[in-house]
């Protein structure tokens, strides 16, 4: 059962929206075998920004999933020449 949503919200321009989509694709699979707690994960292509919403069992592996290795060495590092700005980052619990 999902109980936590992790929302990274990025400003991406037109033309490498498909470039950030790519990085979404390639690490799902991963994300969803290998971080603790992890049950969902889509990707929301919008005009003004691109959306990804994680899905966890708790707000804590929502919280950890950021400090992971995954995330900041991987993720991060790739998605990085596409952000026009710092992403907005927001982690909802269920009550």
């Amino acid at each position: 059962m999902i109980n936590a949503y992790l929302e990274i919200t990025m400003k991406v321009s037109g033309e490498d929206r498909p470039k950030a989509g790519a990085v979404y694709a390639k690490y799902k699979p991963t994300f969803l075998t290998t971080v603790s707690g992890a049950k969902s994960k889509d990707l929301l292509l919008r005009e003004e920004d691109v959306q990804v919403l994680h899905g966890f069992d708790s707000r804590a592996s929502a919280e950890s999933y950021l400090t992971s290795k995954l995330f900041g060495n991987d993720v991060v590092r790739e998605l990085k020449p596409y952000l026009l700005a710092d992403p907005e980052v927001r982690v909802y619990e269920r009550q």
